[in-house]
């Protein structure tokens, strides 16, 4: 019997061989302020954030003080290729984070349609290929398709993060069938959950599914109170992975009496 509040948290993993506690991934961009999003990352208890290198490129001195700002709240950062339209782009972007944020890792983004911003199968496989064989540990935001996925897992990508939604729509997820068949087919890959969550019950049914994360932003940042948002997500994140540890019960086509009528109610 667990003696202690900390026993009652979900057990840590590894992604990428580091081993974390929160299964929380974090954006940074959108907020109010600097200052509210440094709340809001110790609020949320993540240990990973995403930042984009366009952000570092396009904003100069102001944005190496947004980084060191970040830097400081002690979260790895996993630098993402946002705005990549192609392959090459996409590489090119990342060779040039891995010098500027100093880490292999690499949230791999090549946009495929302007409008529901889908990642390209196409392009991002190819993108992932290439960067594997250069020393990335390649992060790919993909759509819950299981054959792309595991083509991904074939270029030498050993973590996917399927979409639940368009990006920033808050839509949840739209697909959660699909989901369900990856996490059953690839029973060992680490799944993160990235885009489309918009409230912390759409990340408490990714977590309750046996998926291993969840990565947004906009949910966080557009909340009228992103700090207490941030905690919300880290409770329902949290709250989601223990139920999938503890084992959810069987869904059943028929009521099913919960207090027995017959026999000992305790088996001695």
């Amino acid at each position: 019997m667990p003696s202690a509040h900390e026993d009652l948290l979900p057990s840590p993993w590894s992604v990428a061989g580091r081993t974390l506690g929160s299964r929380f991934f974090l954006g940074t961009a959108g907020y109010p302020s600097p200052q509210v999003l440094q709340q809001a990352i110790a609020a949320s208890g993540a240990e990973v954030v995403t930042m984009a290198l366009r952000r570092q490129l396009a904003h100069g001195a102001e944005a190496s003080d947004f980084y060191a700002m970040v830097r400081s709240s002690g979260a790895h950062i996993l630098p993402n290729t946002a705005g990549c339209h192609t392959a090459r782009e996409a590489i090119t972007l990342a060779h040039m984070a891995r010098e500027v944020f100093d880490t292999p890792w690499i949230k791999l983004e090549v946009v495929g349609d302007a409008h529901t911003l889908q990642p390209d199968p196409f392009e991002l496989l190819e993108a992932a290929r290439q960067l594997v064989l250069d020393g990335f540990e390649v992060f790919p935001y993909c759509t819950d398709d299981l054959v792309s996925c595991q083509r991904l897992l074939d270029a030498g990508c050993r973590i996917l993060m399927p979409w639940g939604a368009p990006i920033g729509s808050g839509q949840g997820l739209v697909n959660p069938g699909a989901l369900r068949t990856l996490r059953a087919r690839l029973p060992g890959v680490p799944l993160i959950v990235d885009a489309g969550i918009g409230s912390p019950a759409d990340a408490v049914q990714a977590m309750e599914l046996g998926l291993d994360a969840v990565l947004l932003n906009s949910a966080v940042a557009q909340a009228l109170d992103p700090v207490r948002m941030a905690q919300a997500f880290r409770l329902g994140i949290a709250s989601g992975r223990l139920a999938y540890e503890a084992g959810i019960m069987a869904r059943q086509d028929m009521a099913v009496a919960s207090t027995p009528v017959t026999g000992r109610p305790f088996v001695l």
